[in-house]
């Protein structure tokens, strides 16, 4: 697929019609290689409510060049929700992402306090005041991931932050990560 002009909204649609969370990055030029099907060439034009690409309104006005020289790829955050459990309140626990249906908690390597803070301004908890292991909140059963949370501490979501999930982090539930904020 192709779409020309691409912006937040139109990546908004895709990762969550893909249930991939949020938008991390839109990348042109064939990042991921060069697809051989056919090409949409309407330009898209998301609100950023619609639950499916095709319900994005589209336009055939500009009559550009298209090939798969420029086809455009999108990395999604991979995580549709997060939450703190087991803590006092609401803002204060375990860290825990959900990745489709699956709750799962994160590794303490790869976890900061720029990336509680923004955690904390997310959840409407204000600011971070500690980052802490799982002998806080215990640790979690499920799934965990080893992503690591690039943010400069003052983004308002952790899908405007980089992500990657290339820790190479020993992690175990043991060294669940917890935050507890103000």
């Amino acid at each position: 697929m192709k779409m020309l002009e691409s912006n937040a909204q139109d990546a908004e649609v895709v990762c969550r019609e893909l249930d991939c969370g949020a938008p991390v990055q839109v990348l042109g030029a064939a990042a991921f290689g060069k697809g051989d099907a056919q090409m949409w060439t309407q330009e898209i034009q998301c609100r950023g409510d619609e639950s499916h690409i095709q319900r994005c309104p589209s336009s055939t006005s500009h009559k550009i060049n298209c090939t798969h020289e420029n086809d455009v790829g999108l990395i999604c955050s991979g995580y549709t929700d997060l939450r703190l459990v087991n803590g006092s309140d609401s803002c204060s626990g375990r860290v825990e992402l959900q990745f489709l249906s699956k709750w799962g908690t994160v590794c303490d390597a790869c976890w900061d306090m720029r990336a509680a803070s923004v955690l904390c301004r997310q959840l409407n908890c204000g600011i971070a005041v500690s980052v802490v292991g799982s002998d806080w909140f215990g640790e979690g059963s499920d799934l965990q991931r080893a992503d690591v949370f690039d943010c400069d501490g003052n983004e308002t979501k952790l899908s405007e932050c980089s992500i990657s999930s290339w820790s190479r982090a020993e992690c175990s539930h043991s060294r669940d990560v917890g935050v507890i904020c103000s």
